[in-house]
């Protein structure tokens, strides 16, 4: 274009851009038009690049008209930003003189104990009161624990439902909490009562009832004559604690090479109330307590005599065990940094927390 066409394009330009940013009270806004208009990439700037297309003779006074537009549209969008920045101090200011001090704050919300911390203390106070002591053990763990001295040698099929979490020292993450009763037989011999609560880990599909890492209790019972019978009434006194009324429950041959017989309890799903979900997987139960009368082998390796001693085994599933007391439709919400999980808020009916309307929470 000619040096008058430019000139009526410059003025076109300011007209424009004092129009654009007389109605703009955000200095980011007005930033973003001033990139636009006189930046590298702007009107302007694209203008100035021109320079070079313009005979030898015009360049000079080309770019002392570029130069002056530049530097009116500069001073407009300073003029802009002091205009901007004035009326946020006098809101500030405004707000300031409005402040009551002596106003109590804003407290915030409070939570509690994770679902699966509680149902832990539930559970330790029940067993406390039977007489059983608690222990704990390593969750880095020997095979000879995990697996060999609760009859799981090498090369046991077993060993393929428990898919595992190896390290570089030829230890492992722990599958179960099991390896705590070998440990404890070792240390106190019979009679022995003791329940040992910890994390778990087992390269598992993760659905709406499985999970990577999970928290478990190990139950076990040593003495004389100790039966099946001792064991059905001690789970049936735990569920009737925790729920605080009887569940309807039901238990079905399990196997499990630590214990014979082997047993599945179930209970009726609560989330549900047994019609079928896809936490139980639409069948109304969902497995809740493996147990069994403890394997004669696995009283060996504990240094006991099993033609003297008998007893029972369990392995409770506490993540399952808080689903189902509070209501969470989905294993993933307990471990997915939900802040709901940790309102206290415990119920066993009403709506579930699932994982796809969580973000809002998280």
């Amino acid at each position: 274009m000619d040096i008058d066409q430019l000139q009526q394009t410059l003025a076109d330009l300011e007209a424009e851009t004092t129009a654009k940013i007389a109605g703009i009270t955000a200095i980011d806004e007005l930033r973003h038009v001033e990139s636009q208009t006189t930046g590298k990439s702007g009107t302007l700037g694209q203008m100035l690049g021109t320079i070079k297309d313009y005979p030898a003779d015009q360049r000079g006074q080309v770019g002392k008209i570029l130069n002056q537009a530049k530097g009116k549209l500069t001073g407009i969008f300073k003029q802009a930003g002091d205009r901007i920045r004035q009326a946020e101090t006098s809101a500030e200011a405004s707000k300031a003189s409005t402040f009551d001090p002596t106003l109590p704050g804003v407290r915030p919300p409070l939570g509690t104990a994770h679902p699966v911390t509680l149902v832990q203390w539930q559970v330790e106070d029940v067993f406390q009161r039977l007489g059983f002591m608690i222990e704990t053990g390593p969750e880095m763990e020997t095979e000879y624990y995990n697996f060999e001295a609760l009859n799981i040698p090498a090369l046991h099929p077993a060993r393929d439902m428990q898919d595992t979490f190896w390290m570089t020292n030829n230890m492992l993450l722990r599958t179960h909490t099991s390896p705590v009763q070998v440990r404890a037989m070792e240390r106190h011999g019979p009679p022995l009562r003791v329940i040992a609560p910890g994390r778990c880990f087992r390269y598992e599909t993760i659905d709406a009832s499985h999970e990577n890492t999970f928290h478990q209790v190990e139950g076990l019972m040593i003495d004389k004559n100790i039966s099946i019978a001792n064991l059905i009434a001690m789970m049936r006194l735990l569920l009737r604690e925790v729920f605080g009324r009887d569940v309807k429950a039901r238990l079905r041959p399990g196997y499990f090479p630590f214990v014979e017989p082997g047993f599945e309890l179930d209970m009726s799903c609560l989330i549900c109330d047994g019609k079928g979900c896809p936490t139980c997987k639409h069948t109304g139960w969902i497995e809740i307590l493996p147990c069994g009368m403890v394997h004669p082998n696995v009283l060996r390796y504990g240094k006991i005599d099993p033609h003297e001693y008998t007893g029972f085994a369990f392995g409770l599933g506490l993540t399952r065990l808080a689903m189902m007391k509070y209501g969470i439709g989905d294993i993933r919400v307990l471990t997915g940094g939900d802040l709901r999980a940790i309102v206290p808020t415990p119920r066993l009916t009403g709506p579930t927390i699932k994982p796809e309307s969580a973000g809002a929470a998280c």
